[in-house]
């Protein structure tokens, strides 16, 4: 059946001109993040010194630091000119608070672009990482046998039964890992992230790749199992026709799910600001404590991560387009 265009399924089947708009939003998101985030980069220094902004990225400055590129003060002027301008507060209160919010977004901008780049970097680590784990893990519970399908599902149901969150202080407070990381030299060193960075990593590893193998295990099991007859009869091995035929196969029809469970993490990644990872819930928390801001800082970081969502379903689109093999895994009516 083939998908409504009317009513989009996914990010990724939006009608076009909505495309575009969401791939022209996240271009200068992303563009925007990627400037904020360049540390120590003489070469971009250069390029926007000579273009008359020599202090636009300062590189030599920790991201947090970094002055904003706009200033909040022609937005409050705005705000206090509407707010004195006389109209009744039902018609004023609405633009005023929108561009007071506008204002202290400007403001706090540098503090949650560190705080998106440790939400990226620890949902693309975990994501790589968990995938690593997880294909083991399905073709052992799809092809291995009694001992290693139970040891297989064992894992995955321990890990998928239980709250992240308990696993977070699990590993955070229960077990001696933060004090084993900590003790490497280079761990919280220049660009290098803390402790309980690597903590968290490990964490979401662990419960992405019980997620992850559920999704390949599926994937895996819908390959026709005559693919990999035909593969041994042509003189592969069985482990051979697995990684050779099923599993390409099978990784490909993986991808939706992989969309979803990095959609997940994204949002998952929050979790990380309980066991004290400076990500971006951690970073608003901060900024809203410090302001009494509550509800402004958590509209404002809503919003970062609804970029961050809908760009990483754009890109995963983008992706199953990329490897997708003409005339496999597509409905009847996809094509």
């Amino acid at each position: 059946m083939s998908v409504d265009e009317t009513e989009p399924a996914a990010v990724g089947d939006l009608p076009g001109r909505r495309r575009a708009v969401v791939l022209a939003v996240g271009a200068v998101f992303w563009a925007w993040l990627l400037a904020r985030w360049a540390y120590h980069n003489a070469v971009l220094d250069g390029i926007f010194g000579a273009l008359g902004a020599p202090d636009l990225i300062r590189s030599e400055v920790a991201v947090m630091s970094r002055e904003p590129w706009l200033s909040p003060a022609p937005l409050e002027s705005a705000a206090d000119s509407v707010a004195s301008s006389g109209l009744p507060e039902v018609a004023t209160g609405w633009p005023v608070w929108l561009l007071d919010l506008a204002a202290f977004a400007v403001e706090s901008a540098p503090a949650l672009a560190e705080g998106a780049y440790v939400t990226v970097y620890l949902t693309i680590a975990s994501m790589l990482l968990g995938l690593v784990v997880a294909v083991p893990l399905a073709v052992a519970r799809v092809y291995g046998g009694a001992t290693l399908s139970r040891l297989s599902l064992a894992y995955t149901e321990l890990i998928r039964g239980t709250p992240l969150l308990a696993q977070l202080f699990l590993l955070y407070y229960g077990l001696p890992i933060t004090g084993v990381v900590g003790s490497i030299g280079l761990v919280g060193s220049g660009s290098i992230p803390g402790a309980a960075v690597f903590v968290a990593i490990l964490g979401f590893t662990i419960n992405s790749s019980a997620y992850q193998s559920e999704y390949i295990r599926s994937a895996l099991q819908s390959v026709d199992d005559d693919q990999l007859v035909a593969a041994r009869s042509v003189g592969l091995s069985k482990w051979g026709g697995i990684r050779h035929v099923v599993l390409p196969q099978g990784l490909r029809y993986a991808i939706p799910g992989w969309t979803n469970e990095f959609v997940y993490l994204i949002k998952y990644s929050a979790l990380a600001a309980f066991i004290t990872v400076p990500e971006l819930f951690g970073r608003a928390e901060i900024i809203g404590s410090d302001t009494f801001r509550i509800t402004d800082i958590y509209v404002i970081v809503a919003v970062f991560y609804l970029a961050l969502v809908l760009t990483a379903a754009l890109a995963m689109k983008r992706v199953s387009a990329a490897v997708a093999i003409p005339g496999v895994g597509q409905h009847e009516g996809d094509r």
